[in-house]
């Protein structure tokens, strides 16, 4: 089985030509689609995080950010998350996207979050919301924006009452909430019972697994997409299985790399959406597509995965 970072290097080494075949292969199948339940339209299920890697382009990365991009969309992927909160990455995303004539192509999902004070008692200014908004479409350099998001649940009246308005405008075509902090789950179900909404965007991973129980399912029930977030926990689940062999069952579910392992558990779940990894290799892009291409793990076998994790130090 390949590694995340070993499957380039198999072109030197003995067997590439049946690696390589192998990999095309894989690159004729055609990527998973979900549909957004609120409107039926269907979107590729891995698309693009950024928020710990388009923030970091001031360091030199922007070249390998461009190819990242264009991995995305020449394999297929056209979801987008980003938001002003992330540093310079809504910026340096819509700049890169503009260059390389990628703006069109892309399924983007912002957000919006200009509270004042924290918790419950956080308050929004509506003139600040609607130029933070303003400032977005500026980035991103679009005349309509797909998807707009209340970041971590903040003044949700207010903000989501404010995306709502540019929806009826036609300036936005989906808005919803996120957050991935567990201290504000309650609240999000709260909020998806009694408010109507697209999306939801949330964490979730193998060791991550808290919206199991009562996010997705709610979700599922009120016909609200699922965006999910740090589906490797960052870093974390690849520390965790560094030095692991990923497991022969693997092949049962098509998939190659510890990557893939990590996304297809995810995909699994008939409640999400799409699933953003972020990345700054065009390689990795490569490979995370490569999860929502061939079978996915049903029951019995998602049970078997999260046993493998579990039981490996650093939970």
């Amino acid at each position: 089985m390949l590694t995340r970072r070993e499957w380039l290097s198999l072109t030197m080494a003995t067997g590439a030509a049946a690696a390589l075949d192998r990999l095309q292969l894989a690159a004729q199948q055609p990527l998973l689609q979900r549909a957004i339940p609120s409107s039926g339209e269907q979107i590729p299920a891995v698309g693009l995080g950024s928020s710990a890697t388009f923030s970091a382009a001031a360091r030199g990365e922007v070249d390998a950010l461009r190819e990242v991009m264009k991995a995305l969309v020449s394999g297929g992927g056209t979801v987008f998350d980003t938001a002003p909160a992330y540093g310079a990455s809504e910026e340096v995303a819509g700049r890169l996207a503009a260059e390389a004539g990628l703006t069109n192509r892309i399924f983007w999902a912002t957000k919006v979050n200009v509270v004042r004070g924290r918790g419950g008692s956080a308050t929004a200014d509506p003139a600040a919301a609607r130029a933070q908004i303003d400032t977005s479409f500026a980035r991103i350099k679009k005349d309509k924006i797909d998807c707009i998001q209340v970041h971590n649940h903040a003044d949700v009246p207010t903000q989501l009452g404010i995306l709502n308005e540019f929806k009826k405008q036609g300036r936005v075509r989906y808005v919803g909430v996120t957050t991935t902090f567990p201290a504000q789950f309650g609240e999000l179900v709260a909020t998806m019972k009694g408010t109507p909404m697209d999306f939801i965007g949330v964490n979730y991973a193998i060791d991550d697994r808290d919206v199991e129980q009562t996010i997705l399912p709610l979700a599922a029930e009120r016909k609200i997409g699922v965006l999910v977030y740090l589906p490797f926990g960052r870093t974390r689940l690849f520390k965790r299985v560094s030095g692991q062999q990923l497991p022969d069952y693997a092949k049962e579910f098509d998939a190659t790399t510890w990557a893939q392992f990590f996304l297809k558990y995810v995909l699994s779940h008939p409640a999400v959406t799409a699933v953003t990894p972020a990345t700054s290799q065009a390689r990795n892009m490569t490979d995370n597509l490569g999860a929502s291409r061939g079978r996915l793990p049903n029951a019995e076998l998602r049970k078997r995965m999260v046993a493998t994790i579990d039981a490996l130090p650093g939970a």
